[in-house]
């Protein structure tokens, strides 16, 4: 496996290579699991003040883009995934077209991060492929920029204290007085919303088997307590303390999801971080931002002046032309 330097010399080699060299490394990917690769970037961590970089509906015209050119959908999809969140909306009509264009045989895989919406779009998968080196976050979910549960918190313990304290309203009063009408309750709900998406798509996704007609009641019951353990450890605001935490591989598996370890397959590990890497150089050395993306090479890639639709390059070691040209 090429490693971060090795692949970055590569790049200053060529001019404009960024692009033929992530190919390469998704069709490799390809090549070693036989389904479907779909990789789902973003560059939030290189160009943190650079707006666009979260789960929205605009993406969705990407996956139909790089997803028309694939024919064999039978053989299922490895989604890539590399997200801070976003739009829990977005979110829930992303996951339900990609189950219905591939009959619900999706894996994710995370070889660094995929974090709040990400993470709900893992939950939705078959299996979580994931690394030492690789997090999931909590999915306790934003609303209008604010952490809905911090706000729901909030309120609460005005009220209590309150209670036991009148004397304490003129304290409490400027701080509540900041929400608009009805927030405090739209916040409850897309908390409300958030769970209940997860909670489903974990019952007809990673769980399915267990959960099937004739399966035996009594392991239902299990398996359906496992699920509502999984979204409350995911979800609840009072035990993950942080909407940025990081979530291991460890701790998920302990949760009750189900993770499939990089390390215990070193061809697949190798194409995998070759792959992050080749997306994460991208973004480093190119004004990419969001990238979406085929193991056949079609892209929709969306940059700092405008999105594209780019078919794939010639491969690296041949002769390459200057796109600026």
């Amino acid at each position: 496996m090429p490693n971060w330097n090795q692949l970055l010399e590569e790049m200053r080699q060529f001019v404009g290579v960024q692009d033929s060299i992530r190919r390469r490394h998704a069709s490799e990917l390809h090549q070693v699991t036989g389904r479907n690769v779909i990789l789902y970037y973003s560059g939030w961590l290189q160009k943190r003040n650079v707006p666009d970089l979260s789960i929205s509906d605009e993406d969705k015209n990407g996956f139909m883009t790089v997803i028309h050119e694939l024919d064999d959908r039978d053989r299922g999809l490895d989604l890539v995934l590399h997200t801070p969140g976003g739009e829990v909306a977005a979110t829930e009509s992303l996951v339900d077209y990609l189950r219905l264009m591939f009959d619900g045989d999706i894996r994710a895989i995370v070889p660094q991060l995929a974090m709040s919406a990400g993470t709900m779009i893992a939950c939705a998968s078959k299996k979580i492929v994931m690394g030492k080196q690789s997090s999931l976050g909590p999915i306790d979910p934003q609303f209008e920029g604010i952490p809905a549960h911090g706000v729901v918190e909030e309120f609460e313990n005005a009220k209590s204290e309150i209670i036991d304290n009148p004397s304490s309203v003129p304290v409490w009063q400027p701080i509540i007085s900041k929400y608009p009408p009805a927030f405090i309750g739209e916040c409850r709900k897309v908390i409300d919303w958030a769970n209940e998406i997860a909670g489903e798509w974990l019952a007809s996704g990673m769980f399915q088997n267990e959960l099937r007609p004739q399966a035996d009641p009594e392991q239902k019951s299990v398996v359906e307590r496992k699920i509502k353990s999984i979204v409350r450890g995911l979800g609840d605001h009072a035990l993950t303390k942080s909407h940025s935490r990081h979530l291991s591989a460890s701790w998920c598996e302990k949760l009750g999801l189900k993770i499939d370890h990089l390390e215990d397959d070193q061809q697949l590990q190798d194409a995998v971080l070759s792959l992050h890497h080749a997306c994460m150089l991208t973004f480093d050395t190119t004004p990419a931002i969001k990238l979406i993306e085929n193991h056949k090479g079609t892209a929709f890639i969306k940059s700092m002046q405008a999105a594209a639709i780019m078919p794939a390059p010639a491969i690296v070691g041949q002769d390459i032309q200057d796109p600026n040209q």
